[in-house]
């Protein structure tokens, strides 16, 4: 599912949603989870999951091409870890999205 795909799933399942305001919702949500993870804040969202940060420590590669060596630098990287419910959905295939029960 893309951006355009959720967006277009809120303004279909909410009547009272203009495609426009579906839009700004999900910008605004997606900023707001962009501008936790920056500042290293943990979000949870039960039954779905949580997004932290990850530290990756400095490293030797190498480049594959030369074959020489390269330090590579710290990195924080965000880092999914999914929500028993959505492990659960997903291991069961076809789930109710609202309940994440599988479907009759």
């Amino acid at each position: 599912m893309t951006r355009s795909d959720l967006v277009e799933e809120l303004a279909a399942r909410f009547a009272q949603l203009t495609h426009r305001d579906a839009e700004l919702a999900v910008k605004t949500v997606l900023d707001a989870m962009s501008d936790a993870l920056v500042k290293g804040h943990r979000i949870e969202i039960r039954g779905f999951g949580s997004f932290s940060i990850n530290r990756r420590p400095p490293r030797i590669g190498r480049n594959p091409r030369s074959g020489e060596s390269v330090q590579i630098p710290e990195k924080r990287v965000p880092h999914f870890k999914p929500g028993k419910a959505l492990r659960e959905a997903v291991d069961a295939g076809t789930a109710n999205p609202a309940t994440g029960q599988a479907k009759p």
